[in-house]
């Protein structure tokens, strides 16, 4: 079983980001701790994590509304 994390933009469609598969839901949990903020500067506004083809969870990096 692979982990990966899927990438989309403010409209919701798919943006391209990095490539990494991880072997554990926990290291992917722990690579998106470090890489939220690069993402989200660079576009990215929501992000899925991916077991294979099933989405586990998504979530979104924009700051919470004030």
């Amino acid at each position: 079983m692979a982990w990966s994390w899927r990438y989309e933009g403010a409209n919701g469609a798919s943006v391209d980001g990095p490539g990494e598969s991880f072997p554990s839901q926990a290291d992917a949990e722990s690579w998106i701790g470090q890489a939220w903020r690069e993402l989200a500067a660079s576009g990215v506004t929501s992000v899925a994590l991916v077991e294979d083809d099933r989405v586990e969870y998504r979530m979104s990096l924009l700051p919470p509304a004030e």
